[in-house]
């Protein structure tokens, strides 16, 4: 006897209670019309994820519970399997339910609680003790959430006592990073092959706050062969027929990775659930001409439309006709409503006053800096009046070594390039121009120098190495955690590797005053590395 399974990736909202629910109900009629036998749920599903100190609201925790009871009343017709917070007594879990005939059949509770990058469940969650197995037409169906799969070892020893596993269930919210989406598939396939029985993973998607959740749900079956796959970065019903000892009949696609592709799709998701589910509707962009902005301008538009974009370019005598023009061509190429507000009057005001005091200079970085102020001025200004959220176009690799102006290019509400290195910024405006079949981004914006325009004739590279060096200092520092020592002797330069880490470690404090933005690699500035600002350690070259 087939079971017919479906997996439903939705978008929840963290604590709206009432549009999660929504969206399970519309699940659940799509599910019911194509004769679904299970329906299945991303983790914290009803909730959200991730509801972080939400979840020490005894309140927060009764409205999850009531929300279950009233979808397992509401939907009687389909065994549904969902995630939610549960309160048991005085222990908070980390929960599946098994609805079933108006009721609560059974409840999972997760037992391997993840406590490291983004993750904090120790700090909220009890782990669960008892395996959970239900039979749904003639099939041992075996509940998991997330990480349990993660640890083999430990897992079969959980499940031990499980004498029938005919279809594994994990749900998931699992966020995106690039690549991780081949790692994800090797841990669902060494699981279905060490229990020689299918497994069906459903995932969260969307954005919420800094992450970003991909969906992309699978089934895999008992030989670790990939069934079918869900979309990425929107919602789905992927649906199968599972027939015990048999490979899962399912007509969708398999699954597709392209890793500039699914960057600049984790962007415009995670850019369009910030700013809508956060109550705003338009965006305002510094747009200089260069290519952080024309990047970000281009992500906003496809999150957003073209008609909820505001470029603003505010040049000085440093800024070339070039880039003034760039500026204008990029919110021409995307549709988007554009004004030139000159800044070089208001600087010499600026600089008039602050020369009358000891030490002032317009030959100083702090006269470069000030231009920048200037700018995040206007735009908040800008925003304080109308209400629309401003997005800040630094990259991930500015924002590492604090080649960036605190209340200046750093004041807004949304930092949609700030986990993105340089030299993926260049990938993702190749990626924007092919995708759209024409030029969006002018070739001229690729191919200029990178400079800050805060004086005559300067260079990024100036101040930084050269990007293709810097950023992969970075990722060996930041994201690898390697030490001065084992970077130098992987070959890099001991003094051009010391002068970018001693860069990063004296920028905490800068970062820490950044707004927060789309998690795009495996170790995200904010939620991933989490620093001491007051810190003495110091590497030194041996």
């Amino acid at each position: 006897m087939n079971l017919k399974i479906g997996l439903a990736q939705i978008n929840t909202t963290v604590g709206d209670f009432a549009a999660n629910w929504g969206k399970i109900r519309h699940a659940y009629g799509s599910a019911k019309e194509a004769k679904v036998d299970l329906l299945v749920f991303p983790e914290l599903a009803v909730c959200g994820y991730p509801p972080e100190d939400l979840l020490l609201k005894k309140s927060f925790l009764a409205e999850n519970k009531k929300a279950v009871e009233q979808l397992a009343a509401d939907c009687p017709d389909i065994t549904i399997m969902a995630g939610f917070a549960e309160m048991a007594g005085e222990e908070r879990y980390n929960s599946l339910a098994v609805l079933e005939g108006g009721k609560i059949r059974k409840i999972y509770r997760k037992a391997l609680l993840p406590n490291y990058g983004v993750f904090d469940e120790k700090r909220y969650f009890q782990p669960g003790s008892e395996a959970v197995a239900v039979k749904i037409k003639d099939l041992s169906v075996v509940c998991t959430i997330c990480e349990d799969i993660w640890e083999l070892e430990w897992l079969k020893k959980f499940l031990a006592g499980v004498t029938e596993k005919d279809l594994i269930i994990n749900i998931s919210a699992s966020p995106f990073y690039a690549g991780k989406i081949e790692q994800k598939l090797v841990v669902l396939q060494d699981c279905a092959k060490a229990f020689n029985c299918p497994l069906a993973y459903c995932n969260i998607v969307g954005g919420q706050d800094e992450l970003v959740f991909d969906g992309r749900s699978m089934l895999v079956n008992s030989d670790g062969s990939l069934a079918s796959c869900a979309k990425g970065f929107e919602e789905d019903l992927l649906i199968a027929e599972i027939e015990k000892g048999k490979k899962i009949q399912s007509a969708s696609a398999v699954m597709k990775t392209d890793y500039v592709g699914e960057i600049y799709q984790a962007l415009v998701l995670g850019t369009r659930d910030y700013i809508r589910k956060n109550g705003f509707k338009k965006v305002l962009i510094g747009l200089s001409g260069g290519i952080d902005s024309s990047l970000t301008a281009a992500i906003a538009v496809d999150a957003l439309g073209k008609e909820n974009v505001i470029g603003i370019t505010m040049p000085t005598r440093f800024n070339s006709a070039e880039t003034i023009s760039d500026a204008e061509k990029t919110a021409k190429n995307l549709g988007i409503e554009f004004h030139n507000i000159p800044i070089e009057q208001i600087l010499h005001s600026f600089n008039g006053e602050l020369a009358k005091t000891n030490g002032w200079s317009d030959k100083s970085l702090a006269y470069e800096n000030l231009q920048a102020r200037i700018r995040g001025t206007i735009l908040m200004s800008l925003s304080n009046s109308s209400g629309h959220i401003v997005l800040t176009t630094g990259n991930k690799s500015e924002t590492a070594v604090g080649y960036s102006t605190l209340y200046g290019d750093t004041a807004g509400g949304f930092a949609v390039i700030k986990d993105v290195p340089k030299t993926v910024v260049y990938q993702l405006c190749e990626h924007k121009n092919k995708i759209s079949g024409k030029e969006i981004i002018p070739q001229t914006v690729i191919d200029r120098i990178p400079t800050a325009e805060l004086r005559p004739g300067q260079k990024d590279s100036d101040s930084l190495p050269e990007y293709d060096l810097l950023d992969e200092i970075l990722k060996g520092y930041i994201e690898e955690e390697k030490s001065l020592s084992e970077l130098v002797e992987e070959g890099f330069d001991a003094e051009t590797t010391l002068k970018v880490i001693k860069m990063v470690d004296r920028n905490e404090y800068k970062r820490r005053q950044c707004p927060p933005g789309v998690k795009i690699t495996p170790k995200a500035f904010g939620r991933d590395r989490r620093m001491p600002i007051t810190n003495r350690y110091r590497q030194q070259i041996l």
